[in-house]
């Protein structure tokens, strides 16, 4: 991950954090959301459930290369045929 503002993940994270002050700083998932997660950056990780089954796709988090464990789910907030689910990050 690159940014303007730094060339590093740990960079990324420390100056986005500067920038949002008290307020939540959120990566979406996926290949950025992966090498956050993989650098162990992230807190807490917020997922919403459909029911939808699909029989391919993209990999929520891209390539992880080892485990990450998750916390049971400490939010869970059943809406119309969703399900919004937040887990901490098991250090």
């Amino acid at each position: 991950m690159v940014s303007a503002w730094s060339s590093t993940r740990a960079g990324a994270v420390a100056t986005a954090k500067e920038l949002a002050g008290d307020r939540t700083v959120a990566v979406n998932a996926g290949d950025v959301g992966s090498q956050i997660l993989a650098a162990g950056l992230v807190d807490e990780v917020a997922m919403d459930v459909v029911p939808v089954v699909f029989g391919s796709g993209k990999r929520y988090f891209g390539r992880i290369d080892r485990q990450h464990l998750l916390e049971d789910p400490h939010v869970v907030i059943q809406g119309d045929r969703v399900l919004h689910l937040k887990f901490k990050v098991r250090r």
